[in-house]
């Protein structure tokens, strides 16, 4: 609503009318499962802790500033709230806070509110509230706002400070920290400083490296959309409140920031803590000022900084520093006592005690006639060693209690050591009477803390944790997606009954395993619970493997009027389903087609497919023979099966196309065949070799040179001439020879050249042969 609204009114009216709004609608209260339980929010003003009831000088005296000792105590006086709303007002706008059980930054410190304080806690419920006191010309002037401040919160006091500088710690919070709200609603918070004698006020609540005052529209992140405006000092903000960032009811809050203004030793000043909302009192602002980090006295600290108490027990001389909080000055001295003797050369800020005594620092400020001081005293012991354990029970129906002795030896291993074993860690700090009476027989809960006193008698006591875990002894089961299976196939193996598993047969630890055994197989698993107990025995399931389904299921290819036989195979328990709904483990068929069929041994079964292509005859395409007797045969082979060969007209078969030995100027019945199938190619070929001697003297010996194997193959042509160039002879079909003569004579003995050309029968090419023949005539 609040957006809308601010959008409308962008959209309708100029900025300067846009300033004058002064009442918006809260929001709707965050609440949640997350949220609205206990421990969810800070506490404020609330009981058990005695400073919600505190007096505004009370809570600047005894939480907000670090004092010391009787000389060092700072002289702080005229504190005042404004309005002046009385501590017994429970709607007041300043008060007490505590983290409480949150991750609050701060542990605890003084709150100022533009409403009630008490509303920015201990609840999930929020009601926006006004303290009607209108704005704060020093504010204004110290922030420069945008808009018109009201609901001025202010709280102020004199103090005289010891040291050159004066700090504390802050964080500012508000309800503006919600849609555009940012960019124009400049709630704003200072804490301004001056000389009680008069002059103009400090604010020395400035971001660090001049980035400006602490207000709404100088720290947030981008705010997107219609309205919106960039990130200004995003750094300094910590985040929305949400899911994640719950601790109080703003919307939002900065980082943890520090004030820090320089000051003179020994003068009196005035301070001014002020906090307003800017137009309206429907969005209330907070600002959270850390307990103990006001600092303007003297102290004692560790080498750490931190505060110690005015009696320290120190157990085996353990070296401790000790160290005077104070800003150094020049011209400041100090000097350490112990049991009220000087030390000698002991006048730095720093002094290490190794033993036992009271120690005092007395600091000298020039300029400040009363040095100030601060007392310790060390107190030593010898203490125990001792350190965080863990015990673990497996409860069975017998045993559900915990035996806390038994854990004492990973506690501690001092001789003589007492241990007190307590449920509440108060009670354990405290170490009062409210101990386990019966710690070998306790009834603890699974992630029970309990906090165990290790001390040896004296003061030196060591205070650790014993962390109990408790479950239930599982109860392993294993179950297998099947019991029987085939060689090759896998099972998926589920275990159940714990958290992880502990397998005999493989590593890991989950619940499920697919396995692929080979032969007859045990598996074994233990369940393992969350805190890590086993079951006592493992559970186990055996998986038989039967043998697999094999088949040497082959199919073949056939000519028309051909069958073939096709044969699955056996096996143990095989009962067959053919596709042609035979039942028997041979089929024969004359069909080219897909044959398929499924084989099943009473466990699984397997499907096998097979092909019957249909065979066409081949083709010779092709023979090469030369003289020396070798036949090469080239054939067609569309239908892609594996071929035969034969010229002895189907006597004999070979895989191989090549044949040797084939006499020369024979007929050869040559065939081809698809293997296994009756698709068969036919050729008769004659192997023409050309003559080159002729003798023609009537002994039947080379006396003629014979065309006739080849004379009646198409395009047949022979010719014979002499060495000139005169044909001598020319074939016909009459005398498709030639006997040496020309028109009836003799020729002469010489050499005469050939040319003979036909279609092969095979490739269907045409076939030249040219050569030179040897003519011999003998008188």
């Amino acid at each position: 609503m609040k957006n809308y609204f601010f959008f409308l009114v962008l959209l309708l009216i100029s900025g300067s009318a846009f300033s004058q709004i002064k009442e918006r609608k809260p929001p709707k209260n965050k609440i949640s499962a997350e949220n609205s339980k206990a421990g969810a929010f800070i506490d404020i003003n609330v009981a058990p802790y005695p400073a919600s009831t505190y007096t505004p000088e009370q809570l600047v005296k005894d939480i907000l500033i670090n004092g010391g000792s009787t000389c060092s105590v700072p002289n702080v006086s005229n504190v005042t709230v404004t309005p002046n709303h009385l501590v017994t007002n429970d709607n007041r706008f300043w008060g007490y806070f505590n983290k409480g059980t949150t991750a609050f930054p701060f542990n605890d410190g003084i709150i100022l509110s533009t409403g009630m304080a008490k509303a920015g806690g201990n609840t999930a419920t929020f009601a926006s509230s006004t303290i009607s006191t209108g704005s704060d010309p020093d504010l204004v002037a110290a922030t420069s706002p945008t808009t018109t401040l009201n609901d001025a919160a202010m709280l102020e006091f004199d103090f005289v400070p010891n040291s050159t500088q004066v700090k504390f710690n802050y964080i500012f919070a508000s309800e503006e920290y919600t849609g555009s709200f940012p960019c124009s609603y400049s709630d704003a918070f200072a804490l301004l400083i001056r000389p009680t004698a008069g002059g103009p006020y400090v604010n020395v609540a400035i971001l660090p490296a001049g980035a400006g005052p602490v207000s709404m529209t100088n720290i947030h992140p981008l705010i997107p959309g219609i309205g919106g405006c960039p990130a200004i000092n995003e750094s300094f903000f910590a985040g929305y409140n949400n899911s994640t960032n719950i601790v109080t009811n703003y919307e939002g809050r900065t980082v943890p920031l520090t004030a820090i203004a320089t000051v003179v030793p020994g003068t009196s000043y005035h301070f001014k803590m002020v906090l307003a909302d800017a137009t309206d009192s429907s969005y209330d602002s907070a600002v959270f000022i850390e307990g103990g980090s006001f600092d303007i006295g003297i102290k004692i600290v560790d080498g750490n900084g931190v505060a110690l108490p005015a009696t320290l027990n120190v157990c085996d001389n353990t070296p401790q520093i000790l160290k005077a909080q104070v800003s150094v000055v020049t011209g400041m001295t100090f000097q350490w006592y112990k049991d009220g003797v000087a030390i000698p050369g002991a006048t730095n800020i720093t002094y290490t005690a190794t033993q036992p005594g009271v120690y005092e620092v007395k600091v000298s400020v020039p300029g400040n006639n009363c040095p100030g001081s601060a007392t310790i005293t060390i107190v030593g012991g010898t203490s125990p060693v001792a350190q965080n354990a863990t015990l673990q029970l497996c409860t069975t129906p017998g045993n559900t209690n915990f035996n806390l002795t038994s854990a004492q030896p990973s506690i501690s291993t001092t001789t003589g050591a007492v241990f007190r074993y307590y449920a509440v860690q108060a009670d354990a700090v405290a170490q009062n009477a409210n101990f386990i009476t019966t710690p070998t027989s306790y009834n603890g809960t699974d992630g029970q803390v309990l906090y165990v006193v290790v001390s040896n008698g004296g003061f030196c006591s060591k205070l650790v944790t014993l962390t109990l875990k408790k479950e239930a002894t599982p109860i392993a089961q294993l179950a297998s997606s099947k019991l029987k299976i085939c060689a090759g196939e896998s099972v998926t193996l589920t275990a159940s009954g714990g958290n992880t598993y502990q397998w005999s047969n493989f590593t890991g630890t989950g619940p499920i395993r697919t396995v692929s055994p080979t032969q007859t197989t045990t598996y074994t698993v233990y369940a393992i619970g969350v805190q890590g107990c086993k079951s006592l025995v493992p559970a186990t399931v055996t998986v038989e493997v039967v043998p697999a389904i094999t088949s040497n299921l082959t199919g073949g290819l056939i000519c028309t009027g051909d069958q073939i036989t096709l044969d699955a195979g056996a096996g143990p328990n095989y009962v067959y389903s053919w596709s042609n709904n035979a039942t028997t483990r041979t089929i024969t068929v004359n069909t080219p087609g897909t044959y398929t069929v499924e084989i099943s041994n009473g466990v699984c079964s397997k499907v096998f497919t097979t092909q019957v292509i249909k065979a066409i005859i081949p083709e010779i395409v092709n023979v090469d023979y030369n003289e020396n007797g070798t036949m090469i045969i080239s054939a067609s082979n569309p239908s892609n099966g594996i071929l035969e060969y034969s010229v002895d007209n189907g006597i004999t078969w070979q895989a191989s196309n090549v044949f040797s030995n084939v006499p020369k100027n024979t007929i050869i019945s040559i065939r081809v065949r698809v293997k296994n199938t009756s698709c068969v190619g036919f050729l008769e070929f004659f192997t023409f070799v050309m003559k080159n001697v002729i003798t023609p003297n009537g002994d039947n010996v080379n006396d003629i040179i014979d065309f006739r194997g080849v004379s009646d193959y198409k395009d047949f042509k022979a010719t014979i001439s002499d060495r000139y160039g005169r044909e001598i002879y020319k074939a016909e079909k009459i005398r498709p020879y030639w006997d040496g003569l020309f028109q009836g004579k003799k020729l002469p003995t010489s050499s005469y050249w050939y040319q003979v050309s036909f279609q092969d029968p095979a490739s269907k090419q045409n076939t030249v042969k040219t050569g030179w023949i040897l003519l011999k005539n003998f008188e």
